[in-house]
């Protein structure tokens, strides 16, 4: 769960707290984790997902999601495409990429220039460098054929390593 620092702030109770506390390190993996969460802490199934859908719509936590493993499944190369997308078009086109199967996340940034031209960032997942480069290829195909001249230009930049993806952890309360 991603959680913001007005966590504490704004939970409206013990239980909510406890849960905060309960999920921050990541959902149990069972088969059923919010049961396993009440069995924790001594609510029902339930109460957990309602206060789970409170807790969101309120802002307290952010999202519940999850995040794979890429390697484990079998993407051993992971690019973030970069590209120069001509500013009037950049959010129709980011639509565009972000809804391709292989793109998990899409999203608009500030240029940087002179050094840094791209303003849209595409992650592509493939199982070797020539399948991701092959599907930056047609992103850059379908990107042309739908928008002609909004492509200047592009750049694939490949992991060298894992990074572990940690939100906000708070400590005992």
């Amino acid at each position: 769960m991603n959680i913001g620092p007005e966590t504490v702030l704004t939970a409206t109770d013990d239980l909510d707290r406890r849960l905060v506390l309960a999920t921050q390190g990541g959902l149990p993996l069972v088969p059923r984790p919010y049961a396993a969460l009440a069995a924790q802490l001594g609510c029902s199934e339930v109460e957990v997902c309602e206060r789970l859908g409170a807790m969101l719509a309120r802002g307290v936590i952010r999202r519940i999601g999850a995040v794979p493993n890429h390697y484990a499944i079998g993407y051993t190369a992971n690019g973030m495409s970069v590209w120069d997308i001509d500013d009037a078009c950049v959010d129709a086109v980011g639509e565009l990429v972000g809804a391709l199967d292989f793109v998990t996340h899409c999203y608009r940034r500030p240029r940087r220039l002179p050094d840094w031209p791209y303003n849209l960032f595409a992650m592509v997942h493939a199982g070797s460098r020539e399948a991701a480069l092959g599907r930056v290829a047609d992103i850059a195909a379908l990107v042309e054929y739908r928008f002609p001249a909004a492509l200047r230009a592009q750049d694939v930049l490949f992991s060298t390593s894992i990074l572990k993806k940690t939100g906000l952890r708070l400590g005992r309360v």
